[in-house]
């Protein structure tokens, strides 16, 4: 394992050391990192999904900028907005930028904002750029989404628009954590509750030597760069396209309830996913080829919200992680 596959590695433990019985989110928070993509966390309170985001970002030495989602929100709150100013006697149009100019952007509880507030990150997202006037602003070369909702069954919530789910690379779901995990959680705060009474020395130096060593954000940019190299044999690519298009195509898999459940399947934006998350997958491991176990390993956050559910599936309760497994049990590979 090279020394850039070994600090992302770090920060992924550091990570999870302040982000008790969530593993999986803290890795594909990285791996969203390493795709240059945005990450959807959906779980119900209290499950660390913002601790997870700031965790995460107070380990890299980035700009980190929270949007908290509220019914009132506008657009202009999250993009910025042109300030009316006199320069030199004359009047003129400054630009303030807003907190998207950052690089890590936790949009917490985005679904509580309604869908013109929510569309305001779409060309962030898709672009890299904000449109506001006649002017077309660039975003920092390390740019991340990490959004948080709740269940769209919680009161106060509006589903996202399907373009802008497509936007993000993959969505997260956020459990609650099992027995020895929550007693493991408790202690934590409990333990960073007397850290913050005491400030004693050692401790403080201790902080600053583990939990807060920070991650060169030019080793995200190292990591990005390394990632075309990993190879993707035929019988990889194969697997990606066969699972995707076996969400536009269920009929070819009779012996599945895939055709009643499926209403419209993945964009092709699913395989471009599914071959990116694979790809910084499979690097992480310290390897320089994509195993079919690569792709199966990302295929429930890849393509999960990309798939829309029949009236039949929903009527009956089937979730979206179902489905995908369904996939994976009948797609094969080769």
């Amino acid at each position: 394992m090279n020394p850039t596959q070994q600090a992302m590695n770090d920060l992924i433990a550091l990570t999870e050391r302040s982000v008790i019985g969530q593993s999986h989110v803290v890795q594909a928070l990285v791996i969203g990192l390493l795709t240059n993509g945005h990450v959807l966390l959906e779980g119900l309170p209290g499950t660390a999904k913002t601790r997870s985001v700031k965790s995460l970002a107070n380990l890299l030495e980035t700009q980190f900028g929270r949007i908290q989602f509220t019914p009132d929100l506008l657009p202009s709150d999250v993009t910025g907005t042109e300030v009316y100013q006199e320069v030199d006697g004359k009047p003129q149009l400054h630009f303030q930028p807003g907190p998207i100019f950052n690089n890590i952007v936790l949009a917490d509880e985005v679904n509580r904002a309604p869908a013109k507030v929510q569309a305001a990150l779409l060309e962030a997202m898709a672009e890299g750029t904000i449109t506001v006037g006649n002017d077309t602003h660039a975003l920092p070369p390390l740019f991340m989404v990490l959004a948080t909702q709740n269940p769209v069954e919680q009161e106060g919530t509006y589903p996202l628009p399907e373009a802008q789910m497509d936007r993000f690379i993959m969505k997260v779901t956020v459990d609650y954590p099992d027995d020895s995990a929550e007693r493991d959680i408790v202690r934590l705060v409990r333990n960073e509750e007397r850290s913050e009474e005491r400030h004693a020395e050692h401790e403080e130096r201790d902080t600053q030597h583990d939990e807060h060593r920070h991650i060169d954000p030019e080793v995200v940019f190292a990591a990005r760069r390394a990632l075309p190299d990993i190879a993707v044999s035929d019988l990889v690519e194969n697997y990606i396209v066969a699972l995707v298009m076996a969400t536009r195509h269920p009929d070819r898999y009779p012996d599945a309830d895939l055709s009643r459940w499926i209403e419209i399947g993945a964009s092709p934006r699913a395989s471009i996913a599914l071959d990116k998350c694979a790809r910084a997958y499979a690097w992480l491991q310290g390897r320089d080829h994509v195993l079919p176990d690569d792709v199966r390993a990302m295929a429930s956050m890849v393509l999960g919200h990309r798939i829309s559910l029949s009236y039949d599936a929903l009527a009956e309760g089937v979730t979206h992680q179902a489905v995908v497994n369904a996939l994976l049990d009948h797609v094969q590979i080769g």
